[in-house]
């Protein structure tokens, strides 16, 4: 037992620390300083002791020699067993009377690892720290670890002393078995209900499963039936709301899901045979349908005769009222094309006569206007001092004496009504309130100004309203049904401030603005008031031409009027060489007219009447120069005809500048050779 422990605490040593044996020295056992190793310890002798006839004698005096004679090595010296024969008592005897007989198991161990000492052993190399053999046996034993622990019996005394530690550590091991007992029942239970959770996941998805096909074929039977059920029902919410409900936006969505409702029903109803289901939506879309359609009928009819009140602005109607339920016209013409037309046609005359009585009573207000009259006084030939010239005004058909003195040969400020960029045409209540005196192509500006921005703003609501319900050719055709005494009573108009005045310039100038009122229309994509352009011009050329005609005509008169007899000295002394006043009339109507031509061909009937009116100046002024100073003064002659052209160059000399046309350089360079010919001559 002792053996057991001994050997038990043996082997936490090192690894080259040799076993216990029942064959040790009386001694006390000795380690070395640096290992553990005993130096008495030989290779045959690690296992275990020293077999008995090995023993060492440590007082020997041969030990001491030996050592000091195998000082050759460097950690220690090969100690040689000594051969001494000592009388001492046999170890192992010795330990036999202290400890008892060996026990049958461990004899048998013990003995099998004795041996007897080998050449091995004798080259065995031990560290003794320095000390001899005699000092190492005589050494404090206190300075060196215990190398093995010593039984010593228990007494009673260190059993009770040691009794409440087992019995403390009893109690900790039966709270230890407590705690492990709870720990392994939490941990069955746990087992458990994880197993009841993995069961319960597992039907989880299982139902998972089965509801993820369950719904995808309801959706699959959904996506197949749905359009067909949407189609064979209706909510009582839409019948509500289209008998009942206001008319909205909300309304109007409302109708278009109706419509879609009832045409499917119908082409359901061509293209497959009945059954219940069509026959029984059949009825309930058709008055549903048909109280739609009431109810359209009554709004539309409302707005119209809104359109009638009187100071109603109709555009202002047009776009809150109309295109804002465009939709209504639309789903009319589909279900009731008959009705749809009916109203069409109310909507029509309603607006023929709102725009028809609108520009009556401004044609009214813009012929309250102070114009300037220019009759047949104001032709080029008209001779100053045989009558008195006077200049009148026309307000209201009336003549009003004591106006302010007109040119009626100068351009002037005039052509500021084609460059101005105010679109605005002047309202009636300032028309009727202005007291200035005006040219008549302000009138033609203002009323044409505004009658295009009308027909604009009425052809884009005809066009943004009724289709794609009508065509775009039968709305072209509706408008002009609108505007058509609108157009009438503008070209009675031009034909009013025309058709007596000899204002050449203010007819030149409405024919420019209408041009450019063309222009804008074409800008605009209007096509629809071409016709009434074109009308207007075929009012304007003609009357000009007459105009440029009489002038010419007047000039004829004065030349045929100089005669062919020759002047006195006298007479042709007194003559004046200064440019004559058709001259410079002459110039200035001719600088108006290329002025406002700037940008317009050779080809214009005015280019020809220009031509044949700028060779009857020059009759004139030729058969002036011969009757004034005729061959007796025939330098002064030539100088007066130089003169002359001179002045018209001159008054052309802006325009020359200006004028990129055909038509200004034509003139301009006409002017310039005739002007060259009489400084040759002269």
């Amino acid at each position: 037992m002792w053996l057991d422990r001994f050997a038990a605490q043996q082997q936490p040593g090192r690894n080259n620390s040799p076993p216990p044996s029942n064959r040790s020295s009386p001694l006390p056992r000795r380690t070395s300083r640096s290992g553990g190793i005993s130096p008495y310890t030989t290779s045959q002798q690690r296992p275990g002791i020293s077999p008995r006839g090995s023993s060492l004698s440590l007082v020997s005096n041969d030990s001491s020699s030996s050592l000091l004679a195998s000082s050759r090595r460097a950690n220690g010296s090969a100690l040689r067993q000594s051969t001494t024969v000592d009388d001492a008592p046999d170890p192992e005897e010795v330990l036999a009377r202290i400890l008892g007989p060996l026990s049958a198991d461990v004899a048998p161990a013990q003995h099998s690892s004795s041996a007897g000492i080998t050449e091995e052993d004798l080259d065995l190399e031990f560290d003794f720290g320095g000390l001899s053999l005699q000092e190492l046996a005589e050494s404090d034993d206190a300075d060196q670890p215990e190398a093995v622990d010593t039984y010593r019996p228990q007494t009673v005394e260190d059993f009770e002393r040691d009794k409440a530690k087992f019995e403390e550590l009893h109690r900790s091991i039966r709270a230890c078995d407590d705690i492990l007992n709870s720990v392994e029942t939490n941990l069955t239970s746990f087992r458990n209900d994880l197993a009841a959770v993995s069961a319960d996941i597992e039907s989880l998805q299982a139902r998972s499963t089965a509801l993820n096909v369950r719904l995808e074929n309801r959706k699959a039977v959904e996506k197949a039936l749905g359009p067909i059920v949407e189609e064979l029902s209706v909510s009582p919410m839409v019948v509500s709301k289209i008998a009942e409900g206001h008319i909205d936006e909300a309304w109007i969505k409302t109708l278009a899901e109706v419509d879609k409702r009832a045409m499917a029903h119908k082409k359901n109803s061509q293209q497959q045979t009945q059954n219940k289901a069509l026959a029984d939506i059949g009825p309930l879309l058709e008055k549903l349908v048909l109280k739609a359609v009431e109810r359209i009928r009554d709004f539309l009819v409302a707005q119209i005769k809104a359109l009638r009140s009187p100071n109603i602005n109709a555009q202002i109607i047009q776009q809150q009222n109309f295109i804002k339920f465009k939709d209504l016209f639309g789903f009319l013409n589909r279900h009731q094309p008959i009705l749809a037309g009916e109203i069409c046609q109310a909507y029509l005359n309603t607006m023929r006569w709102y725009y028809l009585n609108q520009f009556t009573r401004y044609e009214k207000a813009l012929l309250r206007l102070k114009l300037h009259v220019l009759d047949k006084n104001d032709v080029l030939g008209h001779d100053d001092s045989s009558t008195t010239r006077r200049t009148t005004l026309l307000s209201s058909s009336k003549l009003a004496p004591g106006a302010p003195p007109h040119d009626a040969f100068n351009l002037g400020r005039r052509i500021d009504v084609l460059k101005n960029n105010n679109n605005l045409a002047i309202s009636s209540y300032l028309a009727e309130e202005d007291a200035s005196t005006h040219y008549l192509e302000t009138v033609f500006r203002n009323f044409n100004l505004a009658l295009i921005d009308n027909a604009t703003a009425e052809y884009t609501f005809l066009a943004g309203f009724f289709s794609p319900a009508l065509s775009y050719g039968t709305i072209s055709r509706h408008f002009t049904q609108i505007f058509e005494p609108t157009f009438s009573l503008g070209q009675q108009l031009t034909r009013q401030l025309v058709s007596e005045t000899y204002d050449g310039l203010g007819v030149m100038l409405c024919l420019r603005l209408n041009q450019k009122y063309a222009f804008e229309l074409q800008r605009r994509r209007i096509p629809s008031v071409d016709s009434y352009i074109n009308g207007t011009s075929m009012e304007l050329w003609p009357r000009l031409q007459s105009i440029m005609d009489a002038h010419r005509e007047s000039l004829k008169t004065l030349t045929n009027g100089l005669g062919t007899k020759q002047p006195t000295a006298a007479v042709a002394k007194a003559a004046s060489a200064a440019p004559h006043v058709v001259t410079q009339r002459f110039g200035q109507l001719l600088h108006g007219i290329l002025a406002l031509s700037t940008e317009a061909g050779d080809d214009e009937p005015v280019v020809a009447s220009l031509r044949r009116l700028g060779g009857e100046v020059e009759r004139f002024l030729e058969g002036w120069s011969r009757t004034r100073f005729g061959e007796v003064d025939g330098r002064k002659g030539t100088r007066f005809l130089y003169n002359n052209w001179s002045l018209v160059l001159t008054i052309l000399g802006d325009v020359a500048g200006e004028g990129e046309g055909k038509m200004g350089r034509e003139f301009v360079g006409w002017v310039e050779g005739l002007k060259g010919r009489y400084q040759e001559d002269g």
